[in-house]
């Protein structure tokens, strides 16, 4: 199969993603800056690919401008969906073990503490009022419109050097990518980081995501198939009935006659 169609495909599937997130999780794409010091080491790499805005550029556009400039294998841009997914859960769950067993500064207070953060998040209300509360920490990691590009383009970065025994300098990548080199130097590392440098991804599991991939792509196929065809017949409605009138007017002379 082509690059283009993989990364076509790729797009596809993570602009669904951003799509969605950005209408699930409002309140964490650009969280308010918090205090010195209280930033996990986890917390600053998540939030280093958070930009201040959305970029113009659509990641299909983004992904071809890449490829056109940084050609490289269809792993590469596959196994970004692979990376992003062990990112997100990674640090979700590292999350959530903070959340149920925060420190405690003595025994004594451990089990009402646990039994406190376990009561609510059986209760999703809950959950969501302490979120909304705490603005100022951020909350879990989601792929989102504002960290997509650069996730994007440190993940191509590492993939290269991985999958491939082509790859460029990180100045070419910073230039293509529309980032100061120093800040993808930087991202590059949080990208590691975040994957507990591990970038291997093993056959099956490669294959596993290109077949959930290709059947989404064909889903999305199929329904914007469906999607234009009703679009048609709705057209096609009010002017079938407007040639219903037009004939009914042009018979009445003569019936009259």
């Amino acid at each position: 199969m082509p690059v283009t169609d993989i990364i076509e495909m790729v797009a596809g599937l993570l602009t669904r993603i951003t799509t969605t997130n950005d209408r699930q999780h409002e309140h964490v794409h650009r969280p308010a800056t918090p205090q010195e010091g209280t930033l996990t080491a986890q917390s600053s790499c998540v939030l280093a690919f958070h930009g201040k805005n959305v970029p113009s550029i659509t990641i299909l556009s983004y992904l071809s401008r890449i490829h056109k400039y940084c050609p490289t294998t269809y792993e590469v841009f596959l196994s970004l969906l692979v990376y992003f997914d062990r990112m997100t859960d990674n640090f979700n769950k590292r999350f959530l073990q903070r959340a149920t067993h925060p420190a405690r500064s003595d025994s004594s207070d451990s089990q009402a503490s646990a039994d406190t953060v376990i009561d609510q998040s059986v209760h999703p209300e809950e959950e969501s009022r302490m979120e909304e509360d705490d603005t100022d920490s951020p909350q879990f990691f989601v792929v989102d419109s504002y960290n997509i590009h650069r996730l994007v383009i440190a993940g191509v970065t590492c993939a290269s050097k991985f999958f491939s025994d082509v790859f460029y300098t990180n100045s070419r990548y910073a230039k293509v990518g529309g980032l100061p080199l120093a800040e993808l130097n930087n991202l590059e590392l949080q990208f590691l980081l975040l994957n507990d440098f591990r970038l291997s991804v093993p056959v099956e599991e490669l294959e596993a995501y290109g077949t959930m991939l290709v059947e989404f792509y064909a889903r999305e196929v199929v329904a914007q198939q469906q999607a234009a065809e009703a679009a048609h017949q709705q057209m096609q409605q009010p002017s079938q009935a407007a040639d219903d009138i037009y004939m009914q007017s042009s018979r009445t002379p003569q019936q009259t006659a």
